[in-house]
């Protein structure tokens, strides 16, 4: 822990963005445990749930080559205010949605959210490796995984408690009050000192960005393996178990937040206790038990409390996985070309969480059980961890 202290000690703006990011994605969660227990509560059909999940990530796909060409051609803190000030106001339009008939709408703020989030996010992991070093970028992708997991926990928990007792529209309410702090943090931000970046025409950018993974295929190879993160897209899937195999045990906010609350508490003790023994060796067998996790998972739905057992495993390592793979990347990765990089790695993200997204309720209209599918979803990372035996491991 002690390492993470003298990240943001040395940095300043690594500090300011670590404060910023932690406030808002505390207040993310609220939002997202609002927007599933708003459907819940109004009716919306299994289509407009798995609706709400596919349509936050499809923009992305088709959005990321364009957005690497923004982040290598703008400077990055005017962008990133301008993305954060269009997430406030997405969140604030989030409080008049109280009927389906504004599904529409709700479907709309959700994919504006997404784009501007997505294009903060690329815009600030392409600015990181520009002023720290590799130890240090290590470490930051580390403490973005630990944020996550923290506020996940207790943004989950404290969200459904929350809109259990005080309703969907104070939920989003406070998460616009939250991201409103976090902007006046953001302003002060200072990237003076970071060298320009020297911009061409879009056409020729976007070749360029082409060519070059063209040219590198273990960049290429390593996209691939960070995309099999995305298979963990697991809020159709848990929105679902809420509905219809744990609607009489609690209220579907509790569920959802209980849930997702023991999964990342997992997480976050897997992170710090993993990133001490993660390298290139041990990676192939951390893959293999985010697999096993998840079949446990499977395994244990029948029952909602030793259901608990199985989120605990897999998320267990679920963030070494995100972060190691990202740095690994990262790092892989030359100055000028990290903002389109990271682009087609966000779309090729995006792309595995779209079908995931779409799948979870596919498969379900089948007929096929919630274990089922959560079982095939786990198969996913044996695949990856051989994929990365044999077509990574020798590279890096």
């Amino acid at each position: 822990m002690i390492r993470y202290i003298v990240l943001l000690r040395h940095s300043r703006n690594y500090r300011l963005l670590f404060s910023a990011g932690f406030i808002c994605m505390f207040g993310l969660w609220f939002s997202v445990v609002g927007v599933a227990t708003l459907l819940i509560e109004l009716g919306a059909p299994v289509w407009a749930i798995t609706a709400v999940g596919v349509v936050s990530f499809v923009p992305n796909v088709f959005l990321a080559p364009i957005n690497g060409i923004i982040v290598d051609k703008f400077q990055p803190k005017p962008l990133m205010t301008a993305m954060f000030i269009t997430e406030m106001i997405s969140i604030f339009m989030l409080i008049f949605i109280d009927s389906l008939n504004y599904l529409w709408l709700l479907l709309l703020i959700v994919v504006v959210r997404s784009v501007a989030g997505t294009l903060f996010f690329q815009t600030e992991s392409s600015t990181l490796p520009k002023f720290l070093s590799r130890p240090y970028l290590k470490l930051a992708n580390e403490m973005t995984g630990i944020i996550w997991t923290i506020t996940y926990t207790f943004g989950m928990a404290s969200a459904g408690i929350f809109i259990h007792y005080f309703g969907v529209r104070a939920a989003f309410i406070l998460d616009f009050c939250l991201y409103v702090f976090s902007f006046f943090i953001l302003l002060r931000l200072n990237f003076k000192d970071l060298a320009r970046n020297a911009p061409g025409p879009v056409f020729k950018m976007l070749k360029e960005g082409f060519s070059y993974l063209r040219s590198h295929p273990l960049v290429v190879h390593l996209i691939v393996l960070h995309a099999f993160v995305a298979v963990t897209t697991y809020d159709n899937l848990i929105a679902l178990l809420a509905k219809y195999k744990y609607k009489e045990i609690l209220s579907a906010s509790l569920v959802i937040g209980l849930m997702n609350m023991s999964r990342s508490a997992a997480a976050f003790f897997g992170q710090i206790w993993l990133s001490k023994i993660v390298n290139k060796h041990t990676f192939f067998w951390l893959l293999l038990g985010q697999f096993a996790g998840i079949a446990l998972w499977a395994v244990l739905e029948f029952n909602y409390w030793l259901s608990f057992a199985g989120m605990i495993a897999a998320g267990f390592f679920i963030t070494t996985v995100w972060s190691y793979s990202f740095t690994q990347l990262q790092s892989h990765v030359d100055r000028e070309f990290f903002g389109r990089v990271i682009a087609y790695n966000d779309m090729a993200y995006f792309i595995v969480a779209t079908l995931v997204s779409a799948a979870i309720g596919f498969f379900f209209e089948l007929g096929f059980s919630l274990s089922q599918i959560t079982f095939g979803m786990g198969f996913m990372f044996a695949i990856a961890a051989f994929y990365y035996k044999f077509l990574i491991y020798e590279k890096i």
